[in-house]
C-alpha cells in the first residue's frame, strides 16, 4: 500500500531516494537562477511505507504534519516556505493548496 506525505528537503537528497517513489512532485522554495542539488524543495511523495520510513530516517528530510491534521508547520519549515507565501499558523494542507497554484500536482487529493 502506498501513501502520500509532504517533505522539505534538498533536490540532491530527493534524487537519492527518487527510485523508491511511485510518484513525486516538488517545487523549489528558493528563487535562484540555477536549481542544483543543494536547492531546497517542498515535495509530495507517493511511496510505500518502507520508502517513507527511509525518508524519516534521513536527516536531510523534514516530514511535514499530515495534510489532514490541524497541526501548523514548524517554525523552520514555515521559514523555508515564507518566500512562497506561507505564513504563521499555516498547515501542510494550506501550504499544499497555496503551492498548487504554481504546481497543481502538489494539491492534496484523496481517492
Amino acid at each position: 500500500m502506498t501513501g502520500k506525505l509532504y517533505y522539505l528537503t534538498s533536490l540532491g537528497a530527493w534524487k537519492r531516494h527518487a527510485a523508491r517513489f511511485v510518484h513525486s512532485h516538488w517545487i523549489a522554495t528558493e528563487t535562484k537562477e540555477v536549481i542544483d542539488d543543494a536547492s531546497r524543495i517542498f515535495a509530495v511523495v507517493d511511496a510505500d511505507e518502507g520508502a517513507h520510513a527511509a525518508l524519516e530516517d534521513d536527516p536531510e528530510f523534514e516530514t511535514l504534519p499530515h495534510p489532514l491534521s490541524d497541526r501548523p508547520l514548524s517554525d523552520a519549515s514555515r521559514g523555508a516556505l515564507t518566500p512562497l507565501g506561507i505564513g504563521q499558523g499555516d498547515s501542510t494542507f494550506a501550504a499544499a493548496e497555496a503551492l498548487a497554484r504554481i504546481h497543481p500536482l502538489l494539491r492534496h487529493r484523496v481517492f
